[in-house]
């Protein structure tokens, strides 16, 4: 065996971020690769620790640049267990609303990036960003912003929804619902896409449970497991959330997990906005003291678009003492070894796409 060894990055167009992997490669075969992080890492863990409590939350949105809302969320909700502060109820359904919409832009944006990682359909790349804009264009009439949004305040949010803000939505849905069609019809009819998703990067149930793999990865190996089920909060067993599985555990799986998971997150708001109760959705006001935290320790889960984010706070009285914080592409990212092993050399860029990677988020 003849085995040549590879330097790929640190910059890299498949890499969706700052990634070096050292691969070693048998003609046209993996060997072995390895990933080097630690580019974009700036110690968020350890710069909180000298910010008061709602300081921080615009260094958990660049964790995430493509779901910023899902961290800012995850943060405040630490936050909000650690001083024992229940949300308002309009303001769960409204955070269920938008976190599903940045769901969705979320899974647009990897739909297109995807499909490059493979070399192909530059027409679903540039229909993922179209589509994905409208959504951005919804979240900026609820949060103001258009890239990172910083919306959510201690039990509720930084203001209600404006006035059409729900016409706007279920309009949106309607045309999300048509679109997915049209890009399973485009993609799945393709036989060169098709031979680089199915049964590339196969994943079996006990694999996916012993790496720890975690989000639409885990579940398109089989595994039945959702943090807004499995460890459900807001309003999220009121509206029925059903947990989207595949059980090939290929590329082509976990591609069709994220598909039925635009699906799932039309029908949540939809059946969302239906129940949206009257009532008051702000949170408190921006102060940098704040009634002490009542819990010294708050652990916390939320699903992300990448998967189940953990945030482990230990609370100071003004602020964090600790924050420890397991990020998914972290965790999907120590997979790639296992997965890309007696593969060929594109279909590692393949595999690596399906994982759906942020590199801000595996740095912090």
């Amino acid at each position: 065996m003849a085995v040549t060894r590879i330097n790929i990055g640190p910059v890299h167009p498949s890499t969706h971020g700052v990634l070096r992997l050292v691969a070693d490669i048998d003609g046209d075969t993996v060997v072995d690769v390895q990933p080097h992080i630690g580019f974009l890492h700036r110690g968020v863990e350890k710069l909180v620790e000298t910010r008061m409590f709602m300081q921080n939350p615009p260094y958990m949105e660049k964790l995430d640049y493509v779901s910023p809302m899902s961290y800012d969320e995850a943060y405040v909700a630490a936050v909000e267990a650690a001083m024992g502060v229940e949300v308002k109820e309009r303001a769960q359904y409204i955070r269920v609303i938008l976190l599903e919409l940045q769901r969705i832009a979320s899974h647009l944006l990897w739909i297109g990036t995807m499909c490059n990682d493979i070399g192909q359909m530059f027409t679903a790349f540039m229909w993922g960003f179209q589509d994905r804009d409208m959504v951005l264009n919804l979240l900026e009439e609820a949060a103001g912003g258009r890239m990172f949004y910083v919306n959510m305040r201690i039990g509720g949010m930084v203001r209600d929804l404006p006035p059409d803000f729900t016409d706007h939505a279920l309009a949106l849905m309607d045309y999300m619902e048509k679109r997915v069609r049209e890009y399973e019809r485009y993609l799945e009819r393709n036989p060169v896409f098709m031979e680089r998703m199915k049964g590339v990067g196969v994943l079996s149930y006990d694999d996916a449970k012993n790496l720890g793999v975690t989000g639409p990865v885990l579940r398109a190996s089989g595994v039945n497991f959702d943090a807004r089920k499995n460890k459900t909060y807001y309003v999220y067993q009121k509206l029925h959330f059903s947990t989207q599985v595949q059980m090939a555990g290929d590329n082509l799986a976990r591609y069709k997990v994220r598909m039925m998971e635009i699906r799932e997150s039309i029908r949540l708001i939809r059946e969302g906005i239906k129940a949206l109760p009257d009532g008051d959705a702000l949170g408190m006001p921006v102060k940098l003291i704040l009634p002490a935290a009542k819990n010294r320790i708050s652990i916390v889960s939320r699903e992300l678009p990448r998967g189940e984010c953990i945030m482990y706070l230990v609370a100071d009285a003004q602020k964090p003492y600790r924050l420890s914080i397991r990020s998914p592409s972290f965790i999907n990212l120590a997979a790639l070894n296992f997965l890309a092993k007696g593969q060929r050399t594109a279909d590692m860029f393949g595999i690596m796409g399906t994982l759906d990677l942020v590199m801000g988020c595996v740095d912090k």
